[in-house]
Parts: C-alpha cells; sequence; structure tokens
C-alpha cells in the first residue's frame, strides 16, 4: 500500500499538520489529532522516517488520545542542525514541547531510536510523561564499542554513510546505500545488480520522489519513503556516539516510574555475530527489569511493527492502561 493511500484515513480523522517554534528559533513539525478531551498522545519516530510513518495506527489512537506526532530533529520538515542531534537535546525540546503544546503529563511512546528517546523523557521529565511505550528500542546494542560494531545498525547503516559522507564521487545517498547494504549479499550479484540498475533509472526519472520498486512488496519500500528529509549529520552521531553524550542507558531505566510497556520484535544473530535487531532477547529481558513498572510483549514482526503488525502495536496501550502508576519511592501509588 502506497504512503498516499495510507495517509486517507489520517485526513479524514482529522489530522492537521502544523509547526511550533522553540525560543531558540528550533522548528518542530508534527501533526496533531482531533481535541476530544482525551490524554495527550506524543509519538516519535525511529531513525530515517517521519511523521507519516505512524500512518497505519493514528486513525484508532485518535479515538483514545488527543495525539501529537512530531517530525524528529534533522527529519522531516523539522529543524536540521547538529547542535540538536544527541539525546539530551532533543529531549530538552521535547520536554518544552509537552509542556508548551501538549499541555501537560501525556504517554509518550517511541520507536527505534524514538524508543530511547522515550525513555529518557520518562526518566528525566517524570512529571510529563504518565506512561511509555517504547517500542523495539536498541537499548545495551548501541553502547559504544565492540558490540554496537557488531549490530544490523551499524554495519548496514552508519558505517557506509559515515564512508559516503567521506567521499565525493557518488551525491546520492540512496545509489550509494544499495551498493554498499550489507543484505545484497543474500541477493547475489546479479539480482543486486538489477536492483541497483533500476533505482539509477527510477533517481533520474523521478528527482525528488522516493525510490518505488513496483515489484517488492511494502516492507521494502517503506525504508525509502522519507530518506529524502533526513539529514545524514544525524546518522553520523550516532556513528561517532555523540548522540549518546550524558546517555546512561542503565541509569535511565531504572529512572522510570511511569508504567511501561516494552515491545520486542524477532531478533538473531548471524554466523559473523552480527546482531540482526534492535535488541537481543537478553537485552530485552535486562530492559525490562531495570524498569520497575515494566510489561514485556514479544512481537512476531519486523522491527516496524507499528507499520507490519498495527492491531498488536495498538493492543500495547491496553497493556499499559492495566498498569498501577507508582510514586517516586517506587511503591504503587
Amino acid at each position: 500500500m502506497s504512503l498516499k493511500k495510507l495517509m486517507k484515513p489520517v485526513w479524514k480523522a482529522g489530522f492537521q499538520e502544523k509547526n511550533a517554534a522553540l525560543p531558540d528559533g528550533t522548528l518542530l513539525h508534527y501533526a496533531e489529532g482531533p481535541e476530544n478531551g482525551n490524554q495527550p498522545l506524543l509519538l516519535i519516530h525511529g531513525q530515517t522516517g517521519a511523521w507519516q510513518d505512524y500512518a497505519s495506527v493514528l486513525p484508532k489512537l485518535c479515538q483514545s488520545y488527543h495525539v501529537f506526532v512530531l517530525d524528529c530533529h534533522g527529519h522531516g520538515k523539522s529543524s536540521k542542525g547538529p547542535e540538536k542531534y544527541s539525546a539530551m537535546a532533543m529531549c530538552k525540546d521535547f520536554a518544552w514541547f509537552l509542556s508548551e503544546v501538549a499541555g501537560g503529563p501525556a504517554v509518550v511512546s517511541g520507536h527505534s531510536s524514538g524508543g530511547l528517546l522515550a525513555a529518557y523523557l520518562a526518566a528525566n521529565d517524570p512529571a510529563l510523561v504518565s506512561g511509555v511505550v517504547l517500542e523495539d528500542p536498541p537499548f545495551f546494542s548501541t553502547e559504544w564499542g565492540e558490540r554496537w560494531e557488531k549490530s544490523f545498525a551499524y554495519v548496514d547503516t552508519y558505517a557506509p554513510m559515515h564512508a559516503f559522507l567521506n567521499q565525493s564521487e557518488e551525491t546520492d545517498w540512496i545509489l550509494y546505500y544499495l551498493k554498499h547494504a550489507s543484505w545484497a549479499a543474500f541477493l547475489g550479484d546479479k539480482k543486486m545488480g538489477r536492483l541497483i540498475s533500476y533505482g539509477e533509472r527510477y533517481r533520474r526519472k523521478h528527482p525528488g520522489k522516493p525510490l518505488n520498486y513496483w515489484f517488492l512488496p511494502d516492507s521494502v519500500n517503506h525504508m525509502f519513503w522519507f530518506i529524502d528529509d533526513y539529514d545524514l549529520r544525524f546518522g553520523e552521531s550516532f556513528y561517532n556516539g555523540s548522540w549518546f553524550r550524558e546517555f546512561d542507558q542503565e541509569k535511565t531505566l531504572r529512572r522510570i516510574l511511569c508504567p511501561a510497556v516494552l515491545l520486542h520484535t524477532r531478533w538473531s544473530v548471524d554466523e559473523n555475530g552480527i546482531l540482526m535487531a534492535a535488541m537481543s532477547g537478553n537485552d530485552a529481558q535486562r530492559a525490562s527489569r531495570l524498569i520497575p513498572n515494566c510489561e514485556l510483549i514479544s512481537i512476531d514482526s519486523s522491527h516496524d511493527a507499528h507499520f507490519e503488525k498495527p492491531q498488536e502495536f495498538l493492543d500495547a496501550f491496553t497493556w499499559l492502561k492495566r498498569l498501577k502508576p507508582m510514586d517516586y519511592n517506587g511503591r504503587d501509588a
């Protein structure tokens, strides 16, 4: 299904695109669902995404929540500048957004790196976050060192992205990526060569439009939908670890006292020891144990559960409502 088709029910539900300007001039682009008197919900997409990535779940979520869904810094139509490419800087701006735009305590849900941000917000601004849904965030696998370099994200995205930024022969990141993607080995040179040739023709014929392989499933084309509005310098902050400045993942998880649901999707380790997922089973278990009030739910899905298994993602909010709040001493409130 195309993004345009997915977005039709979103517009019909009453979502409107808006901009919020922070005192320092940073612009946060976002979409807001209908004001129905319900609790605010902030959605934070994963890296290389945009607010529209949640299209398949927005119409139902806005029936239960007053939904706000952002373009993160460096993504979509929000401001782009490396000075804001860290969890600490982004969450400072998101806390402002929750207070000044969303209007008070909200449920916060984040996917992938957005899940790391949701956790950071819940830990450091507890008065603004009443509950969190953490959708397959890369806890511990992103810690600087050997584990990070043994992750699929590093091998398939950040290392090639760093190399792209330090060369001048190819100017189109998508075409460079296709030639250096680690998954190309599974297809073989002949098939991958055809994909690259098609991609080159498509990008020349449709400048400014997302690459679309009409003969491949949505799960493949989905990764190209928002990439042209992504600042590659954001990815560089993951490559060199600066995004995690002053972000202790274990300490952050221990400090989350609001109800939390942690969603974990399929994972495996390949023959080279590369983690083919955001978290291993041990990572997910460790993260859920560190959060005092957490429900761990496994989903048989790719990394983008809200896209591939929207109903199971929506069910996480039902689980969240079943968890009792805790006071700041870690006791049932």
